[in-house]
This record gives structure tokens, sequence and C-alpha cells, in this order.
């Protein structure tokens, strides 16, 4: 019998909307992701806050940001790192640091499993006073440069349980006793895999199986004035993006003038 710990999923879980998205922004400002392509996974976002995703969506996306990252010096993405997490620290909820230290308070060390790429999930952990992450690994070729190939699993789905249980086995963990956090549906191998899930602002497929389950449940975020934010967010990232056809077509009309009040 191994101890104890306690596992969280990333993304609208441990923070508030996508890792990724904050990578794609970072990555347009390096000019390695178009402007149109940020727009697109900019309304996949936004969906995903609004209702979750689904596995089709997700390998999608998936399948676009490999066939981007073919090629590319590796040394390129490991440099965008820190200014990832910058943008991502900044996002965690205040709810779930607490989670974290309860946790480790009483005595089960704490990790991040996610999706995100490993360059970014480990020294997050780090910096967030965990005690580990597990994230994707991307294969480098002799050349230096991303394949697009995963190196081990992709942490998502099934792949979270796999690489929890390599991960619990060299810490020797037991998961029959652990906990696990996630919001998707898309993490229900996860919170399977332990004794104690535990769901945070589930998306609605989960938390109809959550309460069916009578698994304890965390709700907290509210959408309300953030989606506002988020679509301005959203509009600022992709500005510009077309305004200068439209203009071509026609002129703006003067600007209204309003009274000052006094």
């Amino acid at each position: 019998m191994g101890r104890a710990a306690a596992f969280f999923d990333l993304d609208k879980t441990l923070m508030a909307g996508s890792s990724g998205m904050q990578f794609a922004r970072v990555g347009a400002r390096h000019k390695l992701i178009s402007r149109r392509q940020l727009a697109s996974w900019g309304f996949e976002h936004m969906r995903y806050r609004l209702r979750g995703t689904t596995d089709e969506r997700t390998h999608e996306v998936l399948r676009a940001a490999r066939e981007l990252i073919a090629g590319v010096p590796a040394r390129s993405f490991e440099r965008m790192n820190p200014e990832v997490m910058a943008a991502i620290l900044p996002r965690v909820y205040p709810q779930m640091l607490d989670e974290v230290y309860a946790h480790q308070d009483a005595g089960r060390p704490t990790f991040i499993v996610s999706a995100a790429g490993s360059g970014v999930v480990e020294p997050l952990a780090s910096v967030l006073g965990m005690d580990g992450g597990v994230g994707t690994r991307y294969e480098i070729g002799e050349d230096g440069t991303l394949t697009g190939r995963f190196d081990g699993p992709f942490v998502y789905g099934e792949g979270k349980v796999e690489a929890m249980q390599a991960f619990a086995a060299e810490h020797g963990i037991d998961l029959a006793t652990s906990y696990a956090y996630s919001d998707s549906i898309s993490d229900l191998p996860m919170l399977r895999a332990v004794g104690n899930p535990v769901v945070v602002n589930p998306d609605p497929p989960l938390l109809e199986i959550a309460r069916e389950e009578g698994w304890q449940t965390l709700r907290f975020e509210r959408l309300g004035r953030r989606l506002v934010a988020l679509v301005v967010t959203l509009l600022a990232t992709v500005g510009g993006f077309g305004a200068s056809r439209i203009a071509a077509r026609r002129k703006a009309p003067p600007p209204r003038r309003f009274p000052t009040r006094r």
C-alpha cells in the first residue's frame, strides 16, 4: 500500500479557461501561429468555456497543432514557455490553491496531470508549490526540430490514466485512496481511476454523472461578466483581423458625440 496523493487537471480546473489558448496567443506573438488560426482557436476556446468540449473537437485542435509544430526548432517553443506560464498564473483559481495546500497539509502530495505540454506543466507545478506535474511530451528529431509526434502517451482521456498509473507506480502512490479533480467528461477515466473523485466547474455531462455517483462538486466559476471579458479579450487578441478589408469597402461613419454631464 502506497500513500495517497491528489491529482489536478489544469484547464478549467486549476485555472480559468484553457492553457492551450494562452500558448496560442504567445505563439502568435512569436509568428509561429497565424492570426487566422488564432481566431479559430479563440472561438473554440469561448465554446469550451461555455459548454465544455468533446473528444472530436479536442483531437481536431490537436491535429492542427501538431501540424503547426512539425519542423519547428524545439528551442523556439522552450523559449515561449516562460511567457505561457506568465499568462496562466493570473488565471489560477485561489480556491483551487486552497485545495492543493489543504491536501499537502494533510500529508498528501499534489500533482498536475494535463494534456498541456510538459514544458509548461512541470515548471508550473513547481511555481505553485506543488509536488510535480505530468504533461504531454513531444518528440524531438535528431536535427533539434519537433516531429509532430508524441514522446509517450497523449495525457488526455485514457492517456491520463496510463500516465497516472506509471507515475503512481514510480512514486509509491496508491490510486485507490487518492483524489482527482477535473471539470470535463473527457476526464471521466481519470476520476474513476481514484477512490476520491471531485468535479470542479463541471460541464453538463460530468455534472449529471457526479450527481448520480454522489461525488463532491466544487463550483465557483461564474461566466456572466467573465464571458464579457472573455469576448473582449478574444477580440483584442485577434484585433485587426479582416479590418483592412472592411475599411477598404466602406468608409466608417463619423463618431457620435454625446453631451458631457457636469
